[in-house]
């Protein structure tokens, strides 16, 4: 028997105790590399075995430097494979998966250098353990700032973008996303600890997965085991609209590939709602910017989304008084946010933030202009947002509850991020809990908010679906 089949062999599948055995090779950065991945798994409530018996899994981070390292990694790897069978492979070495799986082709999982959180999550898939209550410091989903019923969930740090008025990319670097297994096994966490509608963040929700190159996983555990799904917006949204909650996009850039999210929208698997930051409208403006100039696209493009799903809510944020920004293109972009309509809009008078490029630029707008024109561009999308709400009564949502006062309840409908959006205040709901999912007919509007009344159960129309 040659040696890759003894390796091979001698596999041993059984889970054991939540036990880890770690070899850690290679130069004191692999060094600290390995112990901000055992720090994690300590605190997930896992142990460190000193040997390889006792473990239910080895993690080998290797080093690939030069030649004689990669042996050693090798070696090691083999040796893992022999005395336990139960490998996991990252660092340096991870990023050379064929010379790994020729000596060892039935490792668990390779990944490569400073993939922490993917080490870690392979860990669980491998070795999972159950939370307990009376050890543990945390619970499965994590300590949440957030009432119990919705949470946020980070996708990406970074931007790849070079927007004039904007510093995020000098301190949070290029666009790197969290491996799409991660993102899955924390949602999945948090709908079982009781969340009911998970907010999806980044700097650039549609750039997701990007520097991955969409590279595809095979989720081993949880609603999704066996099935491969892309490090990409589209996948990730439709894995996501598997949970059965409210999944919400949040800072999406317009690129082609979000046409492909609607369809997902109209089948009910993520809400129809679409945070866009479009900051303007003029190509001039959106040129000095350094943002996407097609404007005329986008307006051809909100509308065959809403012929597709015609519930669709779209928010967006807006600049105003931009270093160089007309009368002329502030007029425009009054003219183009009247033709979108879109249903919620925030804007911002333009700020000079230090180490921002657009502080150069010439033609810098006067405080007084910048002033008058955030009013009036306020004063159309209120406009706008109360016209909308208006055609709202006579319906009957669905509302989530957020918080419960001594005169009723206030709560959101799928149209309403927390916290930024709209409320709707229901009378004499006293009797309802936050997080409850109620039906409510909605019988008055303002120029943001709703007001209506909780529907008892057999009351409502089956017929609507938010």
């Amino acid at each position: 028997m040659n040696e890759k089949t003894e390796i091979d062999a001698d596999v041993n599948t059984e889970i054991k105790t939540g036990k880890v055995g770690f070899v850690s090779l290679g130069c004191p950065k692999a060094l600290v590399d390995s112990e901000r991945i055992l720090t994690k798994l300590r605190s997930d409530g896992y142990e460190i075995s000193p040997d390889y018996a006792g473990a239910d899994v080895v993690v080998v981070n290797t080093c690939g430097f030069i030649d004689s390292a990669k042996e050693e990694s090798l070696d090691a790897i083999k040796e893992a494979m022999v005395e336990n069978g139960r490998v996991i492979v990252t660092g340096c070495l991870g990023v050379e998966e064929k010379a790994i799986r020729e000596v060892a082709p039935n490792v668990l999982a390779i990944s490569g250098p400073h993939q922490y959180e993917t080490v870690v999550a392979q860990v669980h898939d491998a070795a999972p353990i159950a939370h307990n209550p009376h050890r543990d410091l945390t619970p499965p989903e994590g300590i949440k700032l957030t009432p119990r019923h919705f949470a946020y969930i980070k996708i990406s740090e970074g931007c790849n973008h070079a927007c004039k008025f904007c510093i995020i990319p000098s301190f949070r670097g290029p666009l790197k996303s969290r491996p799409v297994r991660a993102v899955l096994r924390e949602a999945e966490k948090l709908v079982e600890a009781g969340t009911q509608e998970l907010l999806i963040i980044s700097q650039d929700t549609s750039a997701y997965g990007l520097d991955l190159k969409h590279a595809p996983e095979t989720i081993k555990k949880g609603s999704w085991k066996g099935r491969e799904v892309r490090a990409h917006m589209t996948d990730l949204s439709d894995a996501l609209g598997d949970l059965g909650v409210w999944v919400r996009l949040h800072y999406v850039y317009p690129y082609p590939h979000v046409d492909a999210v609607i369809p997902l929208m109209a089948e009910g698997k993520i809400l129809p709602y679409l945070d866009i930051p479009f900051q303007h409208a003029s190509p001039k403006v959106l040129k000095a910017m350094k943002r996407p100039a097609n404007e005329h696209k986008v307006l051809e493009r909100i509308k065959r989304w809403r012929e597709i799903v015609p519930e669709l809510v779209i928010r967006s944020t807006f600049i105003v008084g931009f270093p160089g920004e007309t009368e002329e293109d502030f007029t425009y972009l009054l003219d183009w946010l009247a033709e979108a309509r879109l249903d919620r809009v925030g804007a911002f008078k333009y700020e000079a933030v230090a180490g921002a490029a657009a502080n150069d630029l010439p033609d810098q707008v006067p405080e007084d202009i910048k002033q008058e024109r955030y009013a009036r561009f306020m004063e159309v999308s209120q406009r706008i947002s109360a016209e909308k709400l208006t055609e709202r009564i006579g319906l009957e949502m669905a509302v989530i509850i957020d918080h419960v006062t001594e005169e009723g309840a206030v709560g959101r409908t799928y149209a309403d991020a927390p916290e930024i959006d709209g409320k709707v205040y229901l009378e004499s709901a006293s009797y309802l809990s936050p997080g409850e999912m109620v039906m409510a007919l909605i019988t008055a509007s303002d120029a943001y908010d709703l007001h209506g009344e909780v529907l008892l159960e057999g009351d409502s129309d089956d017929d609507w679906d938010w």
